[in-house]
């Protein structure tokens, strides 16, 4: 008994150790992200961690919501509408794209032996290795030679897509792992009394199996959506040439052309550029958790 306890002290201690070594590292992070809000409602971009130089003020939201803000040479506005919207269709596209593709990638790996299955599992993770900003090359002749061939070159509706398909094959390798390791972990008995049942293979994986990995295909929607929600090389290279901003290309202009006493207005364009990622992870963390252990619910 006064070895469980003297276990159970250890495991506290240590657990405290471990608590606080993570806060002080993650201390420099918090305090970026805290000067970065403040500043965002405060009349002068706040660098004092005491807060002295904090004066409240509501005044850059009202002025980046209503896109008064004017940036660049020519003195262009913004339309803040229009820069969330394009935005949220990149990273709505890649979270639907992404999730989906992988999904019926994952089951194939989990429930079928087929020549080349190790190669592919091998594959997928050295995919996942490569950045995309590594294949903008090769992604970029794609695009020409597919808009030449399609006669769509040019095309604000063709590049859109475009980004989407680009962006959401970067996610699908480590998508598929995830929803792999959901789904073998579910019985082949289920999915074999399905199938003697005259189920087919495609009436199994939606009707039953879907349905089994729900925590899963939440995750991976909110991981997928995050990162066409953060993806800005791919915007920058294919649509600001096209005349289609976002919230990241707006942000990375107008902070190089900005003057000092709009960056509490830029500060508010950031702030509001993060709260989706936030306010996802906050929500979800023990649905991430437990996606990343392969957990299942029945």
């Amino acid at each position: 008994m006064a070895q469980e306890l003297a276990h159970a002290g250890i495991s506290w201690r240590l657990k405290l150790v471990i608590a606080l070594a993570l806060l002080l590292a993650s201390t420099p992070v918090l305090m970026t992200y805290t000067m970065l809000m403040l500043s965002s409602f405060s009349k002068e971009i706040v660098t004092d961690p005491l807060l002295r130089d904090f004066e409240p003020t509501l005044e850059n939201w009202v002025i980046f919501l209503t896109g008064q803000l004017t940036y660049a040479a020519a003195g262009l506005r913004y339309n803040v509408v229009e820069l969330v919207a394009s935005t949220a269709i990149v990273a709505l596209g890649v979270a639907l794209v992404a999730t989906v593709s992988s999904m019926l990638a994952a089951y194939s790996l989990s429930r079928m032996d087929f020549k080349g299955r190790r190669v592919t599992l091998a594959g997928l993770i050295l995919l996942h290795a490569f950045p995309g900003v590594a294949m903008i090359i090769g992604v970029y002749i794609i695009y020409i030679a597919l808009g030449n061939l399609t006669g769509l070159q040019g095309s604000v509706a063709y590049t859109m897509l475009y980004v989407i398909l680009a962006r959401a094959a970067l996610e699908v390798p480590m998508a598929t792992w995830l929803f792999k390791g959901f789904f073998d972990k579910i019985p082949w008995e289920i999915e074999w009394s399905a199938l003697v049942d005259g189920a087919s293979r495609i009436t199994v994986w939606r009707k039953i199996l879907v349905p089994m990995i729900k925590p899963g295909i939440a995750a991976v929607l909110i991981f997928t959506f995050l990162a066409g929600w953060e993806e800005f090389v791919y915007l920058w290279v294919f649509l600001k040439p096209r005349g289609v901003d976002s919230l990241p290309t707006f942000i990375d202009e107008v902070v190089a052309s900005a003057e000092y006493y709009q960056l509490t207005i830029v500060a508010a364009a950031g702030t509001f550029y993060l709260l989706p990622t936030i306010i996802f992870f906050i929500v979800t963390q023990r649905l991430l958790l437990e996606a990343y252990s392969g957990g299942l619910k029945g």
